[in-house]
Parts: C-alpha cells; sequence; structure tokens
C-alpha cells in the first residue's frame, strides 16, 4: 500500500465510520459506530498491529474452510472473524478458564454439539470438527435471539448471561442496549491471549 514498515496510517474518526456504514449496507450485522467500537479499531489497527499482522497470515490457513462450513449452513461470511478474536487463529490454545481450540469451547459445549474429548483426544482443537461444531452452535444462539449481533454476544458470554441481561435492561433485544448490563469481560471484549 506504499507506506514504509514503520509506518502506522492513522485515519479519522469520520473515515472509520465511514467505511463501517459501507459495510452495514453489505451485512447481517449491525455495525454501530461510536465510541467502544472506534476505541477498538484502534486497538487492533495501532496497538497490536504485530497480532493483526500474524492472525491475517494464519488466516490462509482456516478462511476458506470456514467460509465453505459457514456457506454450507447459509450463515454471515463475517462469522469466520470470530475465531481471531476467540483464539487468534491457534487450534491449541487453551482460555484461564478452560476453554480451548480455534472457536474456544469449554468441555460441557465441546460435549454438547459433538466434540469427542477423553485422555487420549480432544476434538476442540479439530479446525474441521471444531467449525463444524461453532456453525451449529451459532445457529441455535441466532434461533434464540433472531440477531446476529446477539448470538456473538451469547457466544461469549453465555445464554444464561445475556437473557439476564435482557432481563435487566427491560426486555431490550439488541446488543449495544443490553451491553451495560453483561459481564464487564464481554462489554470490552479483548481476548486474554492478546491483552
Amino acid at each position: 500500500l506504499g507506506y514504509d514498515e514503520k509506518d502506522v496510517p492513522q485515519f479519522s474518526d469520520s473515515i472509520y465510520c465511514m467505511r463501517l456504514a459501507l459495510m452495514n449496507e453489505k451485512s447481517p450485522f449491525h455495525l454501530d459506530c461510536n465510541e467502544d467500537v472506534l476505541s477498538v479499531i484502534d486497538y487492533f489497527a495501532r496497538k497490536r498491529r504485530r497480532f493483526t499482522a500474524v492472525t491475517m497470515g494464519r488466516s490462509a490457513l482456516y478462511f476458506n474452510m470456514f467460509e465453505e462450513k459457514l456457506a454450507k449452513h447459509d450463515m454471515p461470511i463475517e462469522l469466520k472473524y470470530l475465531s481471531v478474536i476467540e483464539s487468534g487463529l491457534r487450534p491449541q490454545i487453551k482460555s484461564r478458564a478452560g476453554a480451548l481450540g480455534l472457536w474456544q469451547f469449554m468441555y460441557r459445549t465441546g460435549k454438547m454439539y459433538g466434540l469427542e474429548q477423553n485422555s487420549y483426544i480432544d476434538e476442540r482443537m479439530d479446525p474441521e470438527l471444531a467449525t463444524e461444531a461453532a456453525c451449529r452452535y451459532l445457529k441455535h444462539l441466532y434461533s434464540m435471539y433472531g440477531d446476529w449481533n446477539m448470538a456473538l454476544a451469547s457466544y461469549n458470554a453465555g445464554p444464561g448471561n445475556v437473557n439476564k441481561a435482557i432481563r435487566r435492561s427491560g426486555g431490550k433485544m439488541t446488543y449495544w442496549e443490553i451491553r451495560p448490563y453483561l459481564p464487564r469481560e464481554t462489554q470490552g471484549y479483548v481476548p486474554n491471549f492478546i491483552a
């Protein structure tokens, strides 16, 4: 793009908001442009450039397969980026809470979606099987809320926490309306492995 290796291009908030608006026209997600969103963009574009570059390199290993699975389930292609945030596209990464793999399945959720886990094998680390399970799980979460942003919040916080946030918000049903009522780690979600 003509930048020197050490250059960190900076764009105004209005440019980011304009780009999000253009993406919004084609996406089933509602992409807000607010202070929180701009902060996350800045985090990955400026402060965590190395992580972003490494992850973009890893994407060549997985994104074609993710796109095939998402298409098979008739799901938005943008969901492939969830694994970037969950695991940095590393199939062996384990969180402090015990979530494992590209899609960071907890033990019980992995079992529920058919991922075998025993002393010899843990299919949460199998890219193909875990991606298939993630598609089925995300589809189930979407069926609960009818909204992909809410499905993503539920994927991260769990349906119980999202349902509590809905109740606490007075029955609101959009992510930004329930966000203040979600657990703190979900509100400003930056995964532990890159923080």
